[in-house]
Formats: structure tokens, sequence, C-alpha cells
């Protein structure tokens, strides 16, 4: 049977990561996964996550199942914490996933139960696992615009070519801190996404990673709950992974909005079915986890404090390497690397200059030109922007990208 199996497609991120691994050079740099990673280049327990598992530890008396939604507690406060406590929140459902990858995964079988074939629309560029998540679950995939030949948010492109999504479609957007790209929407854009969804009758579909990275919470979550205060319908992916730090915990949830308690129900029941046919239900531990720290005032301040000093972090490593450049002459490019947000840049790089950074700096990003800001020791800095300038006055010397 295995001799039948033609060769699948190598995850790229994955793969890069193990070529780092294999990379005996000891200045070497991976910013290729999305992690955040502290002065050391470590990747720390939050303090608050560590309270909550010793106080989970000392009263531990069971690890009974669940069920199919998983961590009804934990279920409520990502509602809460996402939506608030109006109205949307009262139109909604919730059940937990394994990651924020599990959600997108749960969801994307929702729609196809309901409609198969169903087309969603996703940016270009789009994260790397977008188009696999949505094609595996039988769904049909088409881009919208997202940048202008400047680097800049473009809404014109992106309302054009929404202006095609029929009704009944679904556009996955990312709420915050877009990756790959780190540019993200103008507050007067997202409001005509919304106009634009209830106008064709589209299914907004928000996928949550990074918020508290950007801006703040509170600020990374505004699109999101404005969305969800104009539209019928809208479906939710979140993960806690990058802003509670629990990466191998797998922690996420799935939420969607309705307009009448007996759609709710019936979506409620297909993510739990989908979820049965998957994994038959997710791990305890992180859904646990937040749940402690959301439900402490003490804990809740403590996360948010750690939480607002990594995207100061971030803020920080952007200011820094926008600042280095500038000092190596390439203004332009640092400006592009100013105007973006959250955990990941765009370098302006081709694919063969990013392979360029890789041989002969030892700089491990996407060949998308994708890295991980939040994943660069401070002291690392220079060496990086003295990377990008190099691969760029090699451009401009006239080498070959491909030397």
């Amino acid at each position: 049977m295995l001799e039948l199996l033609l060769p699948p497609p190598v995850d790229p991120l994955w793969d890069l990561t193990e070529a780092f691994g294999a990379d005996a050079r000891p200045e070497r740099l991976n910013l290729v996964l999305g992690v955040y990673r502290d002065h050391t280049g470590g990747t720390p327990v939050m303090a608050a996550v560590r309270e909550a598992e010793i106080r989970l530890a000392e009263r531990s008396e069971s690890k009974e199942y669940r069920g199919l939604s998983g961590n009804g507690a934990f279920n409520r406060a990502m509602v809460s914490m996402v939506l608030g406590t109006g109205e949307a929140a009262e139109r909604a459902v919730a059940v937990q996933t394994v990651a924020g990858s599990g959600a997108l995964r749960l969801l994307a079988d929702l729609v196809c139960r309901t409609r198969p074939g169903t087309t969603v629309w996703i940016s270009d560029p789009a994260y790397v696992n977008h188009r696999p998540i949505l094609e595996a679950a039988g769904l049909t995939v088409r881009t919208y615009g997202w940048l202008d030949a400047e680097g800049r948010s473009d809404t014109a492109a992106m309302l054009r070519d929404l202006e095609d999504a029929r009704r009944d479609d679904v556009v996955l957007l990312q709420g915050c801190c877009h990756n790959p790209t780190g540019v993200d929407p103008s507050p007067q854009a997202w409001e005509a996404v919304a106009e634009l969804s209830v106008r064709n009758g589209w299914v907004p579909f928000v996928d949550l990673a990074y918020h508290g990275l950007g801006d703040g919470l509170e600020a990374d979550l505004a699109a999101t709950r404005m969305l969800a205060e104009r539209v019928p319908e809208m479906l939710i992916a979140i993960s806690c992974s990058k802003n509670f730090g629990l990466y191998s915990d797998r922690t996420g949830c799935a939420v969607v909005l309705g307009a009448s308690r007996q759609a709710l129900r019936h979506a409620e029941t297909a993510l739990q079915n989908a979820a049965r046919t998957l994994y038959s239900m997710p791990p305890e531990h992180g859904a646990a986890v937040v749940t402690a720290i959301l439900e402490d005032d003490g804990l809740r301040a403590a996360w948010r404090a750690e939480l607002d000093a990594m995207r100061g972090r971030i803020t920080a490593n952007r200011s820094d390497l926008t600042a280095q450049l500038m000092g190596l002459g390439w203004e332009s490019q640092a400006e592009s690397l100013a105007r973006q947000k959250g955990m990941f840049s765009m370098l302006p790089l081709t694919p063969d200059q990013m392979l360029r950074l890789r041989s002969q700096f030892a700089i491990y990003g996407t060949t998308s030109g994708r890295v991980n800001i939040a994943g660069i020791p401070a002291d690392r800095i220079p060496c990086l922007a003295q990377g990008i300038a190099g691969v760029l006055d090699a451009v401009r010397d006239g080498v070959s990208d491909r030397a």
C-alpha cells in the first residue's frame, strides 16, 4: 500500500526549521516560526500561566472527560474576552478546539457541511496554512488583494475583489496583526468591509491569533467586535498560543454567531460532531489555565501586564530594526517595516534574496520575506539589519540574486 503513496508536499515552515537545525553556523538566526522570544532568545512561560498551573495542580481532583465542546467555562471566557458582554455575545456559541488551527478546520468543516464546495476568500498573501486547511475541508479558495506596490494596505483592491464574493460565500479576515505582512486595514476600511458584507450577503470568518500583540488587546479586538455588531452571521477562530504563550498546549476556540437560537444549536452540534470524528475532544490543560487567569482579577491583571510588555518588546524590535536600516541607507525599506505591526514583518526582499540572506548571512525567514520580529534577540538586530542591507547592496551593485 505505502509504495503507492505519491510524494506529498512538505510544510514550508517546518522544512525551514529542520534546515535551520542542521545548520552548523553558530551565528545562525531562526526567524521562521511564530513564537515570542525574550531578550535571551528563549520562549518563557508567562508568570501568570505558571501561577495558574500551580493553583490547578494543588486542587486537581480528576481528569475526567469534559465533553465534545471541551471546557465550558473556557468557551464562555473566550466569547466574553473577544465580543464583550453585549448583544453579539448573546447570539454566539463556542466550542474548545485544538488551538487556532483546529478552530479553522472545525469551522471550515461546518461551512462545507452547510454548503459543500462553498467559496472561501483569503488575502493574497495569506497565512501559509489557510489554503491547505480550507481545501482539505472540501472548500473552494479564491483570493483578494491586500498590499499595494509600496507594501501598504490596499483597501481599494480588497473591496474591488470582494465585490465578486457572492451571497453565502465566506471571507476569511485576519482580525489584527496580519500574517505574513504585519499590515492591517484602517478602521475606515474595516467599516467598508462590514458594509459590503451586509450588502452582498457573504459571511465574515475572522482568524484571531495575535490579539494583544499589535496595538493592545482592546484595540486589536475592535474590528472583530464591530463586525459582530453589524453582520447577521459570523465565524471566529481564536488561538491562545501567542498571547498566553501556550504553544504546545494547543488551546483554541471556535465561535459561531447566528441570528436564531435554533441555528446556533445546530451549528454547535455540527462542530461537536466534526470534533468527534477528528480528535473526539480537546486537551484540558491549556483551557483550564486560561480560564483560571481570566476568572481571577489578580492573575488577569498580571497576564495583561505581561502581554503589554511582550507587545512593547516587539514594537521596540521593529523600531530598532527600522532605525538600523535607516542608518545603513535603506530609508524606503525601513519606512515600509515601520508601518507594520504584530509578531511578523515582510522584508522587502525577493525569494532569491531571502535565499541569499540564508546562505550568506545564516538568517532564516520564509521565501515570501516573512520574519518573526518577536523572535529576534535584541543584540542580534544589528546583524539582521546588516544582512538585509548586504542583500540589498548586492542587488544595487549588480550582483545576481542567485549568486
